[in-house]
């Protein structure tokens, strides 16, 4: 997930999942050895293990905490509070820089391929169209996202020929009319909650 620099943006966001801002049933707040536990259970254990793990912020304005040091470059964050369902996530640098300029509306600068990770089991609801999306409207292409890597690459026209529509098995190109387009690769079965929107 987000770095340490870019951290504060991370906290109203990312991916998906985390623009979908449903929310959740309320329920005991994790513990800290949970929150990281959960959080590492975004990412293969190996890269995880060594990842730095942060928690978002307590309230907005507030600044993510960290939870553990990591020395990898990569970070996971646990659980998103706001939003349905299980949805943590790890990403690199790029991917926290393109984060970056998501949440503040500037225009990505991706010099590198950048991954993301939101393997851990469960998924959310988002929209395909508009990042900035907080529910369904009849043109934005609400969905469900299952677990799935994530891969902001430098130059766009490397993906054009990847499909733009959710495909339940296939990558795709999420949000590919606007400069935050991205490959959403899915790495199981999404089996979507009971009425939510087929791809």
């Amino acid at each position: 997930m987000p770095r340490i620099p870019a951290l504060i943006v991370v906290a109203a966001v990312l991916l998906p999942a985390v623009a979908a801002g449903q929310a959740k049933q309320p329920g005991a707040p994790m513990t800290k050895d949970a929150k990281i536990k959960n959080a590492m259970s975004a990412a293969p254990a190996t890269l995880a293990a060594k990842a730095t793990v942060m928690d978002w912020p307590a309230k907005e304005g507030d600044k993510p905490t960290e939870l553990r040091a990591g020395s990898n470059g990569y970070t996971c964050f646990p659980d998103f509070p706001a939003t349905e369902g299980n949805d943590p996530m790890c990403v690199d640098q790029p991917w926290l820089d393109f984060v970056n300029a998501m949440m503040t509306k500037a225009p990505p600068k991706v010099s590198s391929i950048g991954i993301g990770y939101m393997i851990a089991p469960g998924g959310a609801m988002g929209s395909n169209t508009d990042p900035y999306a907080e529910k369904a409207t009849p043109t934005n292409e609400w969905g469900f996202d299952g677990p799935h890597l994530m891969l902001v690459v430098p130059n766009p026209d490397l993906v054009a020929g990847l499909p733009t529509k959710r495909q339940t098995g296939r990558p795709f190109v999420m949000w590919s009319s606007t400069p935050y387009a991205h490959v959403m690769v899915p790495i199981t079965e999404w089996k979507a909650p009971s009425g939510a929107p087929k791809p």
